[in-house]
């Protein structure tokens, strides 16, 4: 195992005999050209997965880690009309790794359903308190700063342009956010918050939900007269 693997494994302490065992399993690495979803997206989501969980109770943080591992191991662009299978794919390709690492099928299968229900475009509802976790902290991730950064990030990636000239706000048009990143925060970002379904998760939005939503005016005041 590399550098970088060592290091990946050991940013998911006190789990990284499990992460190790994962990662020499899946073959998956850094080189899919998607910096909104490398492995530091991964390890940002473990952070905010604990900071969640932190106010939960009976949560199993190591399938949470797996899962967490695992989320994106299938990755799909978002300009792919297969991008709604992403999480299913990722958690199929998670049951050969689990299966392989010695894990139960009860287990595997609650794993399985915590990958496939973090998708926002999958639209499948969690059943269990680890599904809520690693959903709302996928979502927490896309939002606030990092939020931000990835939005614009993506959409240099997907050529889009950043505002439409005429109506930036779109206040006399229908948004468009496959066409101006700006539209994205309209169309998506600024609703993600009411979704989250945890207490820790809640708390957290509302604070990132104000830095978007005063970049957005500050975008706003700079760029219209």
């Amino acid at each position: 195992m590399n550098n970088v693997l060592i290091r990946i494994a050991d940013a998911f302490a006190p789990y990284g005999d499990a992460i190790r065992a994962a990662l020499l399993q899946t073959g998956i690495d850094d080189s899919s050209g998607d910096g909104s979803h490398d492995w530091s997206h991964l390890v940002r989501v473990w952070k905010l997965v604990k900071q969640i969980s932190a106010h939960e109770t009976a949560v199993d943080l190591e399938m949470l880690a797996i899962a967490t591992l695992l989320h994106d191991c299938v990755q799909i662009e978002k300009s792919d009309p297969r991008r709604a299978l992403a999480s299913q794919l990722s958690a199929d390709k998670a049951r050969d790794v689990l299966k392989a690492i010695g894990w139960d099928t009860a287990r595997i299968e609650a794993t399985a359903h915590v990958i496939e229900a973090h998708s926002f475009s999958a639209n499948i509802a969690p059943r269990s308190l680890e599904a809520r976790i690693l959903r709302d902290a996928d979502r927490l991730d896309a939002i606030g700063a990092i939020g931000i950064a990835r939005t614009f990030y993506v959409a240099g990636r997907m050529g889009s342009r950043l505002y439409d000239f005429d109506d930036p706000l779109a206040r006399e048009r229908r948004p468009d956010d496959t066409t101006f990143a700006l539209d994205h925060f309209d169309v998506k970002l600024l609703k993600l918050a009411d979704g989250m379904s945890t207490e820790g998760a809640q708390r957290i939005a509302q604070k990132r939900l104000a830095i978007m939503r005063q970049f957005v005016q500050d975008l706003a005041d700079e760029i219209t007269a």
